[in-house]
Formats: structure tokens, sequence, C-alpha cells
């Protein structure tokens, strides 16, 4: 696992780019939708210890390419995995 002066630098590198972020949670509840913790967007900002997905879209089983209407920061200790490979608008089954 990266240090998180690590995972800045890189993600610094990234800005810009499109990203797909797993995170530590089992699963999420946002307005009663529960929903794996699986997001998708372009880094808008990277500062020591998060960065900001903005737009952000989150992907839930009965609407997989929810965009979120503010942007959303992920503590870097709550990432387990990214991507780079992977496309915003790209369909994957997640149940």
């Amino acid at each position: 696992m990266q240090t998180e002066d690590n995972l800045f630098i890189e993600l610094s590198k990234l800005k810009g780019e499109e990203i797909l972020i797993i995170t530590r949670s089992v699963q999420l509840n946002l307005l009663g939708q529960v929903f794996r913790p699986i997001f998708a967007g372009t880094i808008s900002e990277v500062h020591q210890g998060h960065l900001t997905l903005s737009p952000a879209i989150i992907k839930m089983v009965n609407a997989p390419f929810y965009i979120s209407p503010f942007p959303l920061s992920i503590p870097f200790e709550q990432i387990v995995s990214y991507s780079m490979e992977v496309p915003s608008d790209e369909v994957f089954p997640l149940s």
C-alpha cells in the first residue's frame, strides 16, 4: 500500500483525469439508497489527505450513473483501490 505522501504525489499528477475509486466501506447509504462504495469522476482537487471528484458519479445498482449534485471529497485512508483504466460511462455489474 502506498503511503499518503506517495498517493498525494501520484494523484496530483492525475488532476483533470477520470478515475474510478473503491472505498473501504462495505456499503453506504445516501438518501435511502444503499450502494457499494464505487465512485467515478474527474479529479478536480488533490490536497494532503484527500482528493475531490467533480463531477462525481456514484455507481448505484438502480442508478449506475447518478451524478452527485456537489463535489465529493474522499480521504486517502478510505481509498482501497483506484483505476484510471475504467471510463466513468463504463457499464459493469454492481450486484
